[in-house]
């Protein structure tokens, strides 16, 4: 009986971990010495992405295509959550030579 209840409980919490929805992650993306680091990350739809200014100035994080704009003031950060699968391209409005990439993969 020990057993059969075992197995039964067993089979229960497999069952429930593979119904569970993936959690999303956090992408973090570091701003230094005028640079976003890394340049190129990948993400999946639902994650979200938090840049962290380290630079003693401040700077966006922009998309290409107007879609969203990020405030990254000195020492402070922003963020946004990936809402559709394709590839962005994103830059510094203050600094345009600060380039970066994030390709959002379906979840």
């Amino acid at each position: 009986m020990r057993r059969t209840l075992t197995l039964s409980i067993l089979l229960a919490v497999a069952t429930c971990a593979a119904a569970a929805p993936d959690a999303a992650e956090t992408v973090r993306i570091n701003v230094d010495k005028l640079r976003f680091a890394p340049a190129e990350a990948t993400v999946h739809v639902g994650d979200e992405i938090e840049w962290t200014n380290g630079d003693f100035v401040a700077h966006t994080a922009t998309a290409r295509d107007g879609a969203w704009d990020v405030a990254l003031p000195v020492k402070g950060s922003g963020r946004i959550v990936a809402q559709q699968v394709g590839e962005i391209d994103y830059f510094c409005r203050v600094h345009p030579n600060m380039r970066g990439h994030i390709s959002v993969k379906p979840k």
